[in-house]
């Protein structure tokens, strides 16, 4: 009966641990760099899993850069199986082309995420800079130190869009999931119905 009992206990415990762990997997989208940073979050601690980039600058057709970012997201979350993915939204800005070829981006890779129905949330870059540093005008420099502390990294990459996607997840366990200054998707329907205005009838 007490083995029972014990049994019983294990099992409860081992599904209460599952319930508090959290794979969240931030995306800095580009059509030069896609960086990206993978953290895994076991009740309010931050663990370090992975970093990386997704170089595009030697493919000049556009849709070829659109395709491999999707492919690279669909890869990440097979690999991964995360539980929540935060994007970085994009800033505006003056030159429209930019603006374009990024919102493309970003649209591409929270397709990604929506079609293996892993809940998106986008984030402001002022955003992710003041949960990071406390200021929403550091530099990337700044942010990727103190990802560094906070996460106890060995080195920082060349590049820091890897850095700026880690940050995106970061940000993103800091806020709990609760939407600050983005959107929060959890499916199609819930990206449809925020977004009735950029939907052609």
């Amino acid at each position: 009966m007490v083995a029972f009992i014990l049994t019983i206990f294990a099992k409860i415990v081992k599904s209460t641990l599952l319930a508090l762990e959290k794979i969240i997997l931030g995306i800095d989208p580009g059509t030069t760099i896609m960086g990206f940073g993978v953290i895994k979050v076991v009740g309010k601690k931050m663990e370090f899993v992975q970093m990386n980039e997704l170089l595009l600058s030697k493919y000049s057709d556009p849709y070829v850069k659109l395709k491999l970012i999707f492919e690279r997201t669909i890869e990440l979350i097979e690999t991964y199986h995360p539980d929540e993915l935060a994007i970085e939204a994009p800033f505006f800005g003056k030159n429209v082309q930019s603006m374009l070829k990024l919102g493309r981006a970003q649209g591409v890779a929270m397709a990604a995420g929506l079609s293996r129905e892993v809940p998106v949330t986008e984030y402001l870059p002022k955003k992710i800079k003041m949960a990071i540093t406390g200021n929403g005008n550091a530099s990337k420099e700044q942010v990727a130190l103190m990802l560094k502390s906070l996460l106890d990294l060995k080195t920082l990459p060349k590049n820091l869009d890897a850095t700026d996607g880690l940050a995106a997840a970061v940000c993103h366990h800091f806020n709990s999931g609760v939407k600050v200054g983005g959107k929060n998707y959890s499916g199609w329907a819930s990206f449809v119905s925020q977004n009735e205005s950029k939907i052609v009838k």
